[in-house]
């Protein structure tokens, strides 16, 4: 019996490391047309895999929030470079059409049944504890908890990061952006804990 699951275990292993990989090569795609740099959805997996753990969430729970984040973007493959790489202030059509890429991600991962339970980050991300995000502007809790905890990372990172139009901000800055969007932009619980996770009470 110990032999059995042993061979269980270790082909189990392989499948899920062998999916990762797979999503991988798709984030690294998604990076690179967008132009990200080679270490963001890096640093996105590897905090948002620190904070499932600090808030308590499960090892399944967690390593689907790890594959959703990789795949957070990947709706904007469907997004026209014209619009996406645009260097300039994008007019209020083009922001139109940027706001549809969660959408394009659910159509593209929905069709996948391995991939539906990875769907929230995807789909929901920009959502606002508020109610005033996109694309079905759900508020508190109606909003999927991975997508609550992701939003939160997915902003620190962005601040923390070069941009055309701008420096990187200091990590005070960005935590001080953070925690003055607890119960606005973001859930306080997990701004919270967040705050705990990065050192700033």
């Amino acid at each position: 019996m110990q032999e059995i699951y042993e061979e269980l275990k270790r082909v189990y292993d392989h499948f899920r490391d062998s999916y990762e990989i797979t999503l991988s090569v798709f984030a690294k795609a998604v990076d690179k047309r967008s132009r990200e740099d080679a270490g963001h959805t890096r640093r996105l997996t590897s905090l948002v895999t620190m904070l499932g753990r600090e808030m308590g969430l499960t090892d399944p729970v967690v390593s689907e929030i790890r594959c959703g984040a990789l795949l957070h973007d990947i709706g904007t493959l469907l997004i026209p470079e014209s619009i996406l790489l645009k260097t300039g202030s994008l007019t209020d059509g083009e922001w139109d059409v940027i706001r549809t890429h969660p959408t394009h991600s659910h159509e593209l991962l929905s069709s996948v049944p391995a991939l539906r339970s990875i769907l929230d980050i995807p789909y929901c991300h920009h959502e606002r504890w508020d109610g005033t995000g996109y694309p079905q502007r759900l508020s508190g809790e109606a909003i999927p908890l991975s997508a609550r905890i992701f939003a939160v990372v997915d902003v620190y990172d962005a601040l923390l990061s070069a941009r055309c139009y701008r420096d990187p901000w200091p990590e005070d800055m960005a935590r001080n952006h953070i925690r003055d969007l607890s119960g606005i932009h973001f859930d306080p619980d997990v701004v919270r804990q967040f705050l705990v996770l990065t050192g700033k009470n």
